[in-house]
């Protein structure tokens, strides 16, 4: 009995060993890499290109225009900014006197 016991645990072991001999010879299976497919062009492509330079056209005008403006300390010199604020001035405070006289 112990005979038939030891030839049973040999032959498992001796299967044992086999499977892990034949697993450790046979290469993992590696697919080969393929490359990706070319992209189609995409339709929309081409409308968005004519708007990115129709809008290129656009700041190149509004900086032209920009460039030709007179700049804001430039444009009005700091007497004459007290001067029409007086103006002002004295145009509200004659509104308000003719609020404030009565009605014939």
């Amino acid at each position: 009995m112990r005979g038939r016991i030891a030839l049973l645990a040999a032959a498992a072991a001796a299967a044992v060993a086999v499977t892990h001999k034949l697993r450790r010879r046979r290469p993992a299976y590696v697919p080969a890499p393929v490359a990706p497919p070319e992209p189609e062009p995409d339709p929309r492509a081409e409308e968005l290109r004519e708007k990115l330079a129709a809008s290129r056209e656009v700041v190149d005008e509004r900086e032209a225009d920009e460039e030709r403006e007179t700049p804001v300390d430039e444009a009005i010199a700091v007497e004459d900014v007290e001067a029409r604020r007086d103006e002002i001035h004295a145009r509200g405070r004659a509104a308000v006197a003719d609020m404030q006289q009565p009605e014939p």
